[in-house]
């Protein structure tokens, strides 16, 4: 911590990921302990100086961590499990940033793995029942916000259709994505429709995966001999829970007031940001989620994506890993995944898909319950 009590700088200095693939037969060790040693590798870091680890993960089981870690090396460092729903790996990361920034220790990493193998209901565990018997499925609820979205604003199911597209094309260079083949418009609205308008390429995949980031303070870079011109500052950590918001999406209520809490943080404005890492499990979600960050005004997002506005040499580039949509849903790694990604392209080093003069990245995640997580990211 600074002398006034601020927060000091934090750094992402490493990145690894277990390429996003339908669920198999790999262990889970196996898919964390080879986005781990990526990390390490990538940062110049032996497992033996990490002195603190969070893991996040959702679906796979408890006490994982040590089981794990343990293949590295039983090192007695602190090791904390987070589950946060699709915001897991988000609440890893933000809590390991938290940890350098205040000082507690200077070298630690987040790591996101999970196999979607075990998913419960904490309604149904509490003894409360809805009205409709936890019948509707997320795809038939965010089919009814696209339906909402597009009677209020004009956009049509080929504005949805578009996101994919963008996403698909952006994932056919990135060799961690689960779905890397770019599809056209006609391929994307092929039928038949899931719920409402969104058909099967128009929502994620859920598989299995990992994703690791190393985060460290100055006095790490310096004393541990780091390359300095390869870190990434953590500009801003913010996470929220939702609130009463008198609206029928809640999710993006709450995404426009902790993106703001990040940039405020950050001392960054929002047309000063050139890459954004979104929650896109449905079609839907992108142009919502980029209108309540004020990326572009409401009902505008349809449109631009339409133009271009959002591909990579677009305005804003969003989504270059691929997203959701098309890099994959693993839950536990995925925002991780996007801290890994926004890492790539701050450094310049995301080869055919890099976004040119990249200099601030935002990753953005919504958990069921509903919590969000935004994270600002800078090439200082």
């Amino acid at each position: 911590m600074t002398a006034e009590g601020a927060p000091r700088p934090a750094w992402v200095i490493g990145v690894g990921l277990h390429p996003y693939q339908k669920l198999g037969g790999t262990p889970y060790t196996e898919l964390g302990v080879t986005a781990i040693r990526a990390a390490l590798a990538d940062a110049g870091i032996e497992w033996n100086q990490v002195q603190t680890a969070y893991t996040g993960t959702a679906s796979t089981s408890m006490a994982l961590s040590r089981l794990m870690y343990r293949h590295l090396g039983a090192t007695g460092i602190p090791m904390v499990q987070i589950e946060n729903a699709s915001a897991s790996g988000s609440s890893a990361f933000r809590q390991a940033y938290l940890d350098i920034a205040y000082g507690v220790h200077d070298v630690a990493i987040a790591v996101g793995v999970d196999k979607p193998l075990s998913f419960s209901s904490p309604a149904r565990v509490a003894g409360v029942d809805d009205l409709v018997g936890s019948r509707i499925l997320p795809v038939t609820h965010f089919a009814l916000l696209a339906s909402r979205y597009m009677y209020e604003t004009g956009a049509t199911p080929e504005h949805l259709a578009r996101v994919a597209v963008k996403n698909s094309r952006n994932a056919v260079h990135n060799p961690n994505a689960q779905r890397p083949r770019a599809r056209t418009l006609a391929e994307v609205l092929t039928p038949p429709a899931l719920s409402g308008v969104l058909t099967r390429l128009q929502c994620c995949p859920v598989g299995e995966g990992a994703a690791a980031a190393l985060i460290v303070s100055d006095r790490a870079i310096d004393e541990l001999g780091l390359d300095r011109d390869r870190a990434v500052r953590i500009r801003a950590s913010a996470l929220r829970s939702e609130t009463y918001y008198g609206t029928v999406n809640f999710d993006a209520a709450l995404t426009s007031e902790t993106t703001a809490e990040a940039l405020s943080a950050a001392g960054v404005a929002v047309e000063d940001v050139d890459l954004v890492e979104l929650h896109d499990a449905f079609t839907i979600e992108e142009l919502v989620y980029l209108e309540a960050m004020c990326i572009c005004p409401p009902g505008h997002a349809g449109p631009a994506v339409a133009a271009g506005e959002f591909d990579i040499g677009g305005r804003v580039a969003v989504n270059t890993s691929g997203g959701l949509l098309s890099m994959g849903h693993p839950i536990g790694p995925t925002g991780i995944g996007q801290i890994a990604e926004l890492t790539t392209q701050l450094r310049g080093e995301a080869g055919l898909r890099q976004h040119r003069d990249a200099r601030i990245g935002l990753a953005h995640m919504v958990g069921l319950g509903a919590v969000c997580a935004v994270h600002i990211l800078s090439r200082d």
